[in-house]
């Protein structure tokens, strides 16, 4: 696996601590209840789950621009019971989507660069993967082999020239899974070896079992976006984001939903979000995603499983 020094050594240093709101957000979807707990947050767009009480995200206040020219996107933790934000890196151009490895190895996508850079548990951060074409979703399984999705021709499927692929690397060899579809965004893998990704442009979300096929999961989607695997659970959440930054009270349709894999039932989530971007998923089974344009990240939990919101913090 290839780790350098070649990026900057992240200060890891407390740059404030973040709003945690203990009340419920209204939400349309029966079994499923939403808080807000963190918010002013700037452009939070990739999140991954360390845990129950830690979170990794990116924030894009100043996408594509890099440090030296006065950008400030970082990628930091968030430790829950605080509400305390860590920062890791500062500066980047794009960091844009997040996954973590059982050794504790982090990873994310810097789409405008064209790298994945990897954080080791010591601080470290280094290159994975350079020379990639506008890099976005990733996903790690758990052989530490690294699924990302690249969209150098957003929108544009193969047939008119569109260039997309769907990949995975072991840091030194990297396959193409898939060529050709018009906007693979963002992607998660299971413990077997089967990966799902959402297609923004085409509306669907696709799968690829082990052995190397791939099918239609599901379809009529609304730019659906981000896209996160309860394993132990069998449930494959994601976001859809037809109206940007528009909240429900305006007339914004974005929603957050479920499939269930074992019973193929679809359950809305959340509706009315003004843009649930990313979203992940922790062991207790809670679910969280970062709304870009107000600066948040929401949690929502299955209130069949779960009685009140201390029980599983």
């Amino acid at each position: 696996m290839l780790m350098t020094n070649i990026t900057t050594k992240p200060t890891v240093i407390a740059v404030g601590l973040l709003t945690l709101l203990n009340f419920d957000v209204p939400v349309q979807a029966a079994n499923y209840q939403t808080r807000v707990v963190v918010t002013g947050l700037m452009q939070p767009t990739g999140i991954v789950a360390g845990g129950n009480r830690t979170l990794y995200i990116t924030q894009l206040p100043t996408p594509g621009v890099p440090g030296p020219q006065g950008g400030q996107n970082t990628v930091d933790l968030i430790r829950l019971g605080s509400g305390r934000v860590v920062n890791l890196t500062t500066g980047e151009p794009e960091p844009t989507n997040l996954a973590l490895d059982k050794r504790g190895h982090l990873y994310w996508t810097c789409k405008s660069a064209g790298v994945i850079l990897e954080r080791n548990r010591r601080g470290d951060v280094g290159l994975f993967l350079g020379g990639l074409a506008q890099p976005s979703g990733i996903d790690v399984d758990r052989w530490g082999q690294v699924y990302f999705t690249q969209l150098p021709t957003p929108g544009v499927p193969g047939p008119l020239g569109g260039s997309n692929t769907v990949n995975v690397s072991n840091g030194m060899q990297t396959r193409v899974l898939t060529l050709g579809e018009p906007e693979p965004t963002d992607i998660a893998v299971s413990r077997h070896g089967t990966a799902y990704w959402t297609c923004k442009s085409a509306g669907v979300v696709l799968c690829r079992t082990p052995d190397g096929t791939v099918s239609l999961l599901l379809d009529g989607l609304d730019a659906p976006t981000g896209i996160a695997l309860d394993d132990h659970r069998g449930r494959l959440y994601f976001t859809e984001v037809p109206t940007p930054g528009v909240d429900g009270s305006q007339g914004g349709m974005n929603r957050v939903s479920v499939l269930d894999l074992r019973t193929d039932k679809l359950e809305i989530v959340n509706e009315g979000d003004p843009e649930p971007t990313d979203i992940t998923t922790a062991p207790n089974g809670s679910v969280f995603w970062t709304c870009t344009s107000a600066g948040v990240i929401v949690q929502a939990r299955d209130v069949r499983e779960h009685c009140d919101w201390n029980a599983q913090d």
